[in-house]
């Protein structure tokens, strides 16, 4: 047996409120790259009319530490990504693997910012550490390339002129710059242009400038060579913006720059001429809607938090608070000229996966740590799921009665997504304490809800009159359901699974105790019921007969941490399982020794599997990613 990874499905940018997000494109402005937990994702720009070197979407998971800004070399061959541990890795890009090149120690503390030379040999690497705020180095051994000093307070941007004679600013939270001459580089002079956060700086790409922005909503521009201030880009109220500016970036023709900011809006400007092209407003045209949380879809999460200039499409890329990325292209036209599209994916940990039926589409639906639900169709594709959200982290999904999709929360709600994909418009229903487990099954369609105190069986959705609660000893810790059987298993912490049959209302009945040694952390069904998978906190899996209850296999015993998601193929055949150890595992039930390992499938652990079809899966986990497997079976 093997599995070949078909595709990835990559996650979006981790936003934080009052902090730039590094959002950047290599030099043709065809491949995106950033930052997203501890993982680092290059993607292709969809649509660019000009090829990109990285052809599929790629996700860097060898950090230890949450990962902060990730930009591909000049050449295009190499990735270098920062983390909160003040370490730097750069990485073959363009190669079937993501070899390391080399790995630099900069700072005791967070990195923010990186920068490579034109020459693809130095780089500079700033943010908050103990001793120094940065360090400038060579990229192939780390050795030291200058010095980075004259800051009091964290840097949050540098920049290098990318010919010689070299230049370099950094841009810091005590409101300067410091300008320096290299190579090595060593301080010039400090700039006190801004009177508030300096929050991005950039080099124009022929040299002969360079852009600050800052908290002030201010944007000024300097000489490349000498540093000095040249002048200060205005606006309608004076300042750039009315609020934060983020991040900057020149577009390839060093004459026009794109500013970011928390005013929601992204301007692109004329440095020759010092005039605002245009203004592109992003306030109230995310898809979040009623999945804006607290903001309630308002100018919080439409603060704009990061750009790069795309010139593959004569645009730019730029970032929400809410996680979305705006594709804009054809800006050259003016705003109403200009073509918008939106990439979504996961901001947070993934939390479950279904497939809806083929009836309603055939997507696979993935619900996140932050409450959101996202669809994704046959080419990846996401878009949010509409209608009254989870306020908080989306607990699990499942198909339910008439093609519709039960989700639960952490909000103590369980809502219904119908068949048309929307959240139904009737109110959500509330549990009984936090939901924890859920599953379908059993006569009429039963949901059951595991909860902190016992078992919630809904009988008819979404009215909450036909919920009844029943009451259980032990502390719930996993639960399945078999449609076919009527029985219901459900898993403890104390290590056994108490086996129920599902006679109707409120009606359990206990036929059964199977004891395990650790905590039953999943449980699945095969699709005729004749199966029963027990995977425990310890990583072992034991699959039992449901007729008679007898052990069909315990030798599926190689995970090394928590099991944490089973499911069985839809013909029964092969099980697969994610765990706590990053692996995911394609299991034989005829040939119990015959396993795949998928090895390091996601960073931080495997959340949830789901087979698309019996030769195909798709898996997720904490990265926010989900990667979809071809699997060839033994024969």
């Amino acid at each position: 047996m093997s599995a070949t990874l078909r595709s990835l499905y990559p996650a979006n940018p981790a936003t934080a409120r009052a902090q730039s997000t590094k959002l950047s494109s290599d030099a043709q402005g065809t491949t995106l790259s950033y930052a997203a937990g501890r993982t680092a994702i290059v993607r292709p720009v969809p649509n660019s009319p000009s090829p990109a070197k990285v052809k599929s979407a790629i996700s860097y998971a060898e950090h230890s530490q949450p990962t902060t800004v990730a930009r591909i070399s000049p050449s295009g061959y190499y990735c270098a990504s920062a983390d909160a541990g003040g370490n730097v890795r750069i990485w073959d890009l363009v190669g079937g693997e993501q070899i390391l090149k080399s790995e630099v120690r900069v700072v005791a503390g967070r990195l923010n910012d990186l920068c490579w030379d034109g020459e693809n040999a130095r780089m500079i690497a700033v943010g908050n550490g103990r001793e120094f705020f940065g360090r400038a180095f060579l990229v192939d051994t780390g050795s030291s390339a200058g010095e980075i000093s004259g800051h009091s307070k964290p840097l949050n941007a540098v920049a290098l002129k990318p010919q010689r004679p070299f230049r370099a600013v950094t841009a810091s939270d005590d409101n300067t710059l410091v300008f320096y001459h290299g190579v090595p580089f060593k301080y010039n002079l400090t700039l006190t242009t801004h009177s508030r956060f300096v929050q991005d700086v950039k080099y124009a790409p022929n040299g002969e400038r360079f852009v600050s922005v800052g908290s002030d909503g201010k944007c000024f521009a300097y000489d490349g060579k000498s540093g000095e201030m040249a002048f200060e880009l205005m606006g309608e109220g004076g300042n750039a913006h009315a609020g934060t500016i983020f991040a900057v970036d020149f577009a390839q023709d060093s004459k026009r720059i794109v500013t970011a900011s928390a005013d929601g809006t992204v301007k692109v400007w004329d440095l020759d001429a010092k005039a605002l092209l245009s203004s592109f407003d992003f306030n109230g045209k995310n898809d979040l809607g009623s999945q804006a949380g607290g903001a309630g879809g308002g100018a919080t999460v439409d603060q704009q938090v990061g750009v790069t200039w795309l010139s593959g499409v004569e645009g730019f890329a730029s970032v929400s608070l809410g996680g979305e990325i705006n594709i804009v292209s054809g800006v050259s036209q003016g705003v109403s000229g200009a073509k918008m599209s939106k990439l979504h994916g996961a901001c947070a940990s993934i939390t479950s996966l279904v497939k809806s039926s083929s009836s309603s589409g055939g997507a696979l639906l993935a619900g996140t740590f932050d409450g959101r639900v996202l669809a994704y169709d046959a080419q990846g594709n996401a878009s949010l799921v509409q209608g009254p959200r989870h306020a908080s982290a989306v607990s699990a999904l499942v198909l339910g009665p008439d093609n519709s999709i039960v989700s639960i929360g952490m909000d103590e709600t369980l809502r219904v997504i119908g068949s048309d994909g929307v959240y139904a418009s009737s109110p959500s229903v509330g549990t009984t304490g936090y939901p924890k487990f859920l599953s379908v099954g059993g006569e009429g369609g039963a949901v059951f809800v595991g909860t902190a105190t016992g078992i919630d069986i809904f009988t008819s959705l979404p009215s909450s009159a036909n919920k009844t609660h029943v009451p259980q000893k032990y502390t719930i810790s996993s639960i399945a359901a078999a449609a076919a059987q009527n029985t219901l298993a459900v898993g403890a912490e104390d290590g056994k699974v108490y086996v129920y049959t599902y006679g109707g209302g409120s009606k359990l009945d206990e036929v059964k105790q199977l004891v395990r040694q650790a905590t039953i952390s999943a449980l699945a069904f095969s699709a005729d019921g004749t199966l029963l998978a027990v995977g425990e906190g310890n990583g072992k899996i034991t699959v039992y007969n449901t007729a008679d209850w007898s052990v069909k296999t315990s030798a599926w015993t190689f995970h090394t941490a928590r099991v944490q998601t089973i499911q069985f193929s839809p013909d029964g055949t092969h099980a697969i399982s994610g765990s706590l150890d990053t692996h995911v595992y394609v299991w034989s039930v005829a040939k119990p020794m015959k396993r795949i390992q998928v090895a390091k499938a996601h960073a931080n652990g495997v959340t949830a599997v789901c087979w698309l079809d019996d030769s195909s899966f798709a898996s997720a986990g904490a990265d926010a990613c989900i990667k979809v497997w071809d699997v060839k079976k033994h024969a």
